[in-house]
Order: structure tokens, then C-alpha cells, then sequence
């Protein structure tokens, strides 16, 4: 950049005159040599800006620049040459001393030969009004070499007045603003205004999307009237939202000076730029000045298949809660995105069923369109023999970092056809309805596929008559979160029964604030005060919910702290703890809800002194300035002691943007004929069930039914097992991000981050009639991987930063209850082992020829288990009846 700048430096008339009077960018005197040096350096560090840390090259040399021809009808009409000679390259840190990758190579060995040669092989530039007009160069010149030249050329476009403007340059069509002054000129590019070809795509939820930000300013001095020397500097910095370690900093630099001018060659004579450079050489051609894309060679580099059979030992089912099988999974993936569909298919034919669940993992996650047609065609969701397969890959679609208009067409068109098993048909419909909200949050709402989902969705959900398609259509608009359903979803929650009634409300907890309006609230108070009939404890606590947590009036808090005591015994107690967790955690509501309780009618002991077993809490996992990650759990029983639902609930805040990474209900009803207990009001007529649901990372799956009806409990306790029911198993991309730069330079950069886990969700519910007691378990077990990677290449040279962290945690939920007396002895404990923290950190630059400079760092620490509250009502009598717990356990009884 800065070499460009510098060839702005002369303008004065044969007689000396000064170049303000003349033009209105840069002007060269005629028939004179202008000797110029330039040199262009990058530098990759973690953004802490400690230059001695830093990684990257710096690529020096002369340049003659010369005025060929100016218009006969005015001075700002100029065709000038820049012929760049005397190449080194070298490294930016001078204490790489004998480890220095370019130590006693020669250019030409650097760069190749034949790409010397048309480096130095001159440009010409058309300026208008100091402005790029056409850029000329060679034809089939290296496309890396080519954008070197760009960058450089870009530096002579400039005006000496202030104001902004656009410019076309090597960083595309880009808004630029001029400020002048006395004896310099600032421009300013804003780059995120700049619009090239470059691709790129990136996470959509704020908490695991990733931050970047690009500056660009070029400074030109001025010496009476003259343009001396150029400084321009580049920055691009990103960072992972939520894990700030996650960082890099690419800072590029140009610089351009004036030192001495020559007598030069005479102007050329003529009207017509083009027949002037036709006479100066024919086989100049008109090329863009925007920088092109190129990839670099990779000599050595595997196949797909090669790749493949070097880490899918890493992919066994025992591997994968190793942080070794995240790995080779991200790794595979970025081999997948170059990959035919051809190669795709021949490795998923080829592999046996131990490993293909994982195969269908990467494939999915690859997100293209060969990928997406290879795994279409190896599927056959008319067969019942690929179920897991069909799962995975659905979940993996639900999962999709930045899904496109065809998958979700490709899914609408599986939904209209047949399927060998109904539960993944109600999978496709569910995983329809995450991928309509994710487009619709890229801007994607009006697509035509877009379109007919909604249509496929909402129409469905109003012709259904089966509880089943009522159900899955529910589900799909759990995760869509339509506005337009909104009407359907009152009606349903109102007037439906059961199970319908309580999806629809929990569908309708998931939508956002605004969208929760007055009509929203008037039907959820009628449900809650069962103003038209009587609705279950799940559906009244769900509505009371809605209305505490989107800023509930004086009215409304006032009247649910007027129930308490008039409600079921357990379900007074449950909201009794609901008020307390919300006072307590001093959520949005909490205001409104002093203010009612400083009048004694609402505040009384009677009704802040219920009994019973339920509870509600929550609580931090961690907080810090800028990010926070609760917990919470509540427990709503029968009045027989029976488990009515347990909801767990982990959120992740970056600054106010929530993430829902985790939710896991286990929901029972019907089951008091079993202990000859009177059921609650409502539920006397309800079958037996019990079954757990679960979003993960803001996505609806399809819930687990652990029995359903009494002839099915009775059989499974027959033959129950102690072992879990698996609720989402498998390799999902969680984080992905990818942006491809064109610095200023020429040089080409790219920011990658992606982030994977190998997760395990498995919940249980055990029943004891002979010991009188209830157990549920939900099991988290996850490994994460993140990386960061940031390159810059020039073809010849690529230097590179690599960040990461990986960990392994497990989080167990177990609660007990004994109702053999009231008030039941309910035990909740969490359990969190101890978690291994890894961090790397790795520089490096390579020559194309194979020698490169690696520097490794690497971290490790173990956090400790903490132990976290679940109830406000701690005692010791947990304890005496399990032994004792580890220290990274908080279990109670109350």
C-alpha cells in the first residue's frame, strides 16, 4: 500500500508548479523516473501486541514508476507504469537468526523463478481524476503474483481533497473517506463496507458466533506539494464470543518511499489511451483491480480416502470421549468441503456400522452441496435397517451451522414420502422446523423453500386430528417459533388436553418477548386461574411461567401470590419456590414482585409457609464481566410423591445474548393407582407415561417415551435395567466460522474457528414399589474442541497461528424421592467431576518448497469440581441415606 501512496508524490508542471492547482489525485511530472522503495510485512499473533511473538514475512523491493501519457485535454487524465525490481524476502522477527526459513536462499528460490520473473514484469494504470480507471498486466500471469501488482497499483488511487467517497481497488467497491491537511493526506477504508467475491460464512447465534473487526488507514506525507512517503496499515482481529482465548490479530503494513527522480522517457503522443498501450505492448490486456481468488498448492497432501483411514480408529464408539476423535472429526470435515460427491459416497459404502454413525456426523456437517447429495443417496429412509443412520444425520442437519434453502428443501421432499419408521419421519418434520427458524434468521424468511415450510408446518398443525401429528407438528413449531403460529398455539394451549395443552404452552415459553403480547398473557392467566375449565399442574405452571418471566403487570403477580394456598399441595409449594428463585436471582420480574409483597395480604406467613417437595433454583456455573453460564432445576411432584416433571435448564449469556445449550424434562403422570394414591385435580383420568424430552443448543429433539400405559410400565419394570436411555448421542459442529480476507497488500488471509463436542445425553427414571421411592438421572457427558487458525499466504509463503482448547466434563442430575410419609424426603444431588483444560498454541511459517518454522506452546490445568446449591433448604439427612458424596458433589434433602 504504501508503495502506491509514494507515486502520488509528484506533481509539478515542467515549470515547477504546484500539483494542487492542477489535478485532483496524484499526478507525475512528465518525462521523469520516479526510484521508489516499498516493502509489504504481516504479522500473526493472539492480538496481545508483543511484536517478538509475532509470526509473518515482510516482501521488499525498488520500484521505478514513470508517466507514459497524459490527455491533451487535461492533466487528470494519466496512463502511468510501475515496474517492481530487487525482490527479497524476509522475516519480520529479527531474532529468528539461524531458524530463519529464508537463511541463504536467494529470491529466486523463494519465490520461484517464474514467478520472479512476472513480478517484475511491469503494470500499467489508467487514473482518471486520480482514480482507477483500468488496470493492465500480462495475460495468464500467476493469479498470487498478479495480486501483489494489484496492491501495489492500488496505492496510486487518491484524492487531496476531503470527503468520502467509493473506490474500486484490490479490496473490492469500498466506501473511503479523505481527510486532508496541511502536509498530509489520511485515508480511510471501512472494509466491512467493501464488496468482492470473497466467501465466508459463520455461526448464527451471537454467543457461538465469533467477533471480527477490520480497520485500514494509509497515511500520505506531502512536501511542498509533493507526496514523499506512504504508510498504510491493516488490521484484522477476531475472537471467539463466548471463550475470549480464541483470539488472533492479522497486521499488515506497506510502506513507500521517494528517493531520488531521474530524467525519464518522453510522453507518448496521442489522444486515445488504448492505442498507446497498444503501441507499447500488444499483449497488454485490461483486468480487474479487485484481487482474485487462488489456492495454494498442496504437494503431499492425502486424499479423502487416505485421510480417512488415518482417523477413523479415532471414531470408534469407545474413542469418542476422547478429545482425539473432536479433532480428526473437525479435521475430516474441512477435507469433506473440497471432497466430490463420487469420493464421499465410495467411503460411506465401504464402512462398517460401528463407525458410520460418526461418517454421518462429518458428512452432514460439511454443509455442501456434494456432501449433502452424496449422504442423500446413501440413506434410505424407506429401509429399517438405517435408522440410527437416518437419526444422526437429521439431528446433524438440525445442528447445521449455516444451513442453505436446498436442505431444507431436500427434508420437505423426504417428509412427503414414505418412511419405514414413524419416529424419523416426526424427526424430519421437528428438524424442518430448526432449520426454518435458523434461515429465517438469516434474512432467509421470504425464500421460496423458507415459504413452503411454513406452509408445511402451520397447515399441518390445523388439519391435524391424530395426538401424534398434533404432537410432531407442535414440536416443529417449537423450534420455527413462527409469529404467524402464535393464534394456534392459544387455541391449542387452551382448549387442548393433556399433553397437546402442555406442548403448546411449553412452545409457547420458547418465543421471545415481543411476541409475548397482551392477548399471549390474558390466555395464559385464564389457564393458569383455570377460568373456563380445569387444566394440569404442568400446563398452570407453564402458563404462570409466560407471565412472570415477560414483565408481568401489578395485576397479574398479585394474583398468582394470591393463589398460593388454593392451588394443590405440591403445586403451592412449587410456586412458592418459583417466587423465592425469583427474588432471589433477581431476575427482570423481581421488582414487580417486592413491589406486591409490600402489601401484607400477599405477604403472610400462611402462604409463604407451604409444605412440601417441590423446588425450584438457580444458579450460576460462571460469571464474569462479559459472559455468565446458570443453571436450574425445577421439580414439580403429585400429591401422592409421585414425579410430576423434572426440567433442567443450562443458559450461556454473552453479554445479553442467551444461548439454551441444555434442557432435559422428565415428564410421568397417571401412575397413582400403583401406590392407591387420589390423583390431583385434572389428572384423574390420565394414562400412565413417563418419557423425557430434550433441546440441545437451541434445538427441539424428538423427547424419549420411557413407557406408555400401564400394560407397557408393567412390563418394563419387569424387565427393567439400570442402564440409561441415550436422548442424543454423537460428533456435532458447533461452532463454525470462516472468512476469507484480501489484504490491501495483495496477500490472501483467512480466519477459520470451528468448535466440536462429542456429547452423550442418556436419562432414566426407576421406580420402586416395595421400597416406596422414585429416582431420576440425566447424564451429560461432553468433550469439546475449539480451534482458531489465521493464515497468510502469498503462494510462495504461508505463515499461520493455530489456537485451541479442549476439555472433557460430565454433569449427573439425580433425584430421589421416598414418599412412604409426607412430607416426602427428596434428594437432589448434582454431581460435576473434576474437568481437564487444555490450551495450545502453535506459529508457524512454511516456504512452498517444503521448509518451515514451528513454535508450540501448550497449557494444561485441571478445574475442580464445585458444588452447586439445588435447593435453599441444605440439611445433613442426604447423607445418612447415601454415603458420603465426592467434593465435586451438591446433593441435599429437604
Amino acid at each position: 500500500m504504501i508503495l502506491l501512496a509514494v507515486l502520488f508524490l509528484c506533481f509539478i508542471s515542467s515549470y515547477s508548479a504546484s500539483v494542487k492547482g492542477h489535478t485532483t489525485g496524484l499526478s507525475l511530472n512528465n518525462d521523469r523516473l520516479y526510484k521508489l522503495t516499498y516493502s509489504t510485512e504481516v504479522f500473526l499473533d493472539r492480538g496481545k501486541g508483543n511484536l517478538q511473538d509475532s509470526v509473518g514475512y515482510r516482501i521488499s523491493s525498488n520500484v521505478d514508476v514513470i508517466l507514459l501519457w497524459r490527455s491533451p485535454d487535461g492533466d487528470d487524465d494519466q496512463l502511468i507504469q510501475i515496474m517492481i525490481k530487487d525482490v527479497n524476502v524476509e522475516n519480520v522477527n529479527q531474532q529468528r537468526g539461524e531458524k530463519s526459513i529464508f537463511k541463504g536462499k536467494k529470491p529466486s528460490q523463494i519465490i520461484r523463478k517464474e514467478n520472479l520473473e512476472a513480478l517484475q514484469r511491469p503494470v500499467l494504470l489508467h487514473l482518471v481524476h486520480g482514480k482507477v480507471k483500468e488496470f493492465y498486466s500480462y495475460q495468464n500471469e500467476p493469479i498470487a503474483i498478479e495480486n501483489l501488482k494489484r496492491g501495489l497499483a492500488s496505492l496510486f488511487q487518491m484524492q487531496l481533497s476531503s470527503g468520502t467517497t467509493n473506490e474500486v481497488d484490490i479490496s473490492g467497491d469500498c466506501k473511503v473517506t479523505y481527510q486532508t491537511h496541511q502536509d498530509k493526506v489520511i485515508k480511510i477504508k471501512a472494509l466491512d463496507s467493501c464488496k468482492s467475491e470473497s466467501s465466508g460464512f459463520t455461526t448464527l447465534n451471537p454467543v457461538l458466533g465469533v467477533t471480527s473487526k477490520g480497520t485500514s488507514v494509509t497515511t500520505y506525507k506531502i512536501e511542498d506539494s509533493f507526496v514523499v512517503a506512504v504508510l498504510a496499515e491493516e488490521i484484522h482481529a477476531l475472537r471467539l464470543n463466548f471463550l475470549q482465548t480464541i483470539a488472533g490479530k492479522i497486521l499488515s503494513k506497506q510502506k513507500l518511499e521517494l528517493k531520488t527522480t531521474e530524467a525519464g522517457p518522453r510522453l507518448m503522443a496521442g489522444k486515445q489511451v488504448a492505442a498507446i498501450i497498444k503501441a507499447i505492448d500488444s499483449k497488454y490486456t485490461a483486468i480487474p483491480i479487485v484481487g482474485q481468488v487462488f489456492e495454494s498448492e498442496c504437494k503431499g497432501c492425502p486424499s479423502l480416502s487416505e485421510h480417512w483411514q488415518s482417523i477413523r480408529k479415532h471414531l470408534q464408539p469407545d474413542n469418542l470421549s476422547k478429545a482425539e476423535a473432536v479433532r480428526s472429526f473437525l479435521t475430516f470435515i474441512k477435507h469433506l468441503r473440497t471432497a466430490k460427491k463420487e469420493e464421499i459416497l465410495q467411503i460411506l459404502k465401504a464402512e462398517n456400522k460401528e463407525v458410520l454413525p460418526q461418517l454421518v456426523d462429518a458428512v452432514t456437517s460439511a454443509q455442501t452441496p456434494d456432501s449433502l447429495d452424496a449422504i442423500l443417496d446413501f440413506l434410505d429412509f424407506k429401509s429399517d435397517s438405517s435408522i440410527i443412520l437416518q437419526e444422526r444425520f437429521l439431528y446433524a442437519c438440525g445442528f447445521a451451522s449455516h444451513p442453505d434453502e436446498e436442505l431444507l428443501r431436500a427434508l420437505v421432499s423426504k417428509f412427503k414420502g414414505s418412511f419405514a419408521s414413524n419416529d424419523i419421519r416426526e424427526s424430519v418434520m421437528i428438524i424442518i422446523g430448526a432449520l426454518v427458524r435458523k434461515l429465517c434468521q438469516n434474512e432467509g424468511c421470504k425464500l421460496k423453500g423458507v415459504v413452503e415450510a411454513k406452509k408445511l408446518i402451520l397447515g399441518g398443525l390445523e388439519k391435524a386430528e391424530k395426538k401424534e401429528d398434533k404432537m410432531m407438528y407442535l414440536l416443529a413449531l417449537k423450534n420455527a417459533r413462527l409469529p404467524e403460529g402464535i393464534p394456534l398455539l392459544l387455541k391449542y394451549a387452551e382448549t387442548g388436553e393433556g399433553s397437546i395443552s402442555h406442548l403448546a404452552t411449553t412452545t409457547l415459553q420458547r418465543y421471545d418477548a415481543p411476541f409475548i403480547t397482551d392477548e399471549v398473557k390474558k390466555t395464559m392467566n385464564r389457564i393458569y386461574h383455570q377460568n373456563h375449565k380445569v387444566h394440569e399442574k404442568t400446563v398452570r405452571t407453564t402458563a404462570a411461567a409466560i407471565i412472570l418471566n415477560n414483565n408481568p403487570s401489578y395485576m397479574e403477580v398479585k394474583n398468582i401470590l394470591l393463589s398460593i394456598g388454593e392451588l394443590p399441595k405440591e403445586m403451592n409449594k412449587y410456586m412458592l419456590a418459583i417466587v423465592q428463585d425469583i427474588l432471589r436471582f433477581e431476575t427482570p420480574a423481581s421488582k414487580m414482585v417486592r413491589r406486591v409483597l409490600k402489601e401484607m395480604f400477599a405477604h403472610n406467613y400462611d402462604r409463604f409457609s407451604k409444605s412440601g417437595s417441590s423446588s425450584a433454583y438457580t444458579g450460576y456455573i460462571e460469571r464474569s464481566p462479559h459472559s455468565a453460564s446458570t443453571y436450574s432445576l425445577d421439580i414439580l411432584y403429585s400429591g401422592s410423591g409421585i414425579l410430576r416433571r423434572s426440567n433442567l435448564n443450562i443458559f450461556q449469556y454473552v453479554r445479553k445474548n442467551p444461548l439454551h445449550s441444555i434442557q432435559v424434562v422428565i415428564e410421568a403422570q397417571g401412575l397413582e393407582t400403583l401406590i392407591a394414591a387420589t390423583p390431583d385435580e385434572g389428572e384423574e383420568n390420565l394414562d400412565s407415561y413417563a418419557g423425557l424430552s430434550a433441546l440441545l443448543f437451541d434445538v427441539q429433539l424428538r423427547p424419549v417415551t420411557f413407557f406408555n400405559g400401564y400394560s407397557d410400565l408393567m412390563a418394563k419394570m419387569l424387565s427393567a435395567t439400570s442402564d440409561p436411555m441415550s436422548v442424543v448421542k454423537g460428533l456435532i459442529l458447533l461452532i463454525d466460522h470462516s472468512q476469507e480476507l484480501q489484504l490491501q497488500s495483495g496477500l490472501k488471509a483467512n480466519m477459520d474457528v470451528q468448535g466440536g463436542l462429542a456429547i452423550d445425553i442418556s436419562g432414566s427414571m426407576e421406580f420402586s414399589l416395595w421400597y416406596r421411592e422414585s429416582k431420576t438421572r440425566v447424564k451429560n457427558r461432553v468433550t469439546v474442541v475449539i480451534t482458531g487458525d489465521i493464515t497468510v499466504d502469498s503462494s510462495f509463503v504461508k505463515t499461520g497461528l493455530e489456537v485451541g482448547v479442549e476439555t472433557e466434563a460430565s454433569l449427573e442430575f439425580i433425584s430421589t424421592v421416598q414418599f412412604s410419609q409426607y412430607p416426602f424426603l427428596v434428594c437432589l444431588q448434582m454431581d460435576k467431576d473434576g474437568i481437564p483444560y487444555r490450551q495450545f498454541e502453535t506459529k508457524y511459517e512454511r516456504l512452498s518448497t517444503g521448509r518451515g518454522y514451528v513454535s508450540r506452546k501448550r497449557k494444561e490445568s485441571l478445574v475442580a469440581g464445585s458444588e452447586f446449591p439445588l435447593h435453599q433448604e441444605n440439611s445433613e439427612m442426604c447423607k445418612v441415606v447415601f454415603p458420603p458424596q465426592p467434593e465435586s458433589s451438591s446433593s441435599s434433602w429437604f
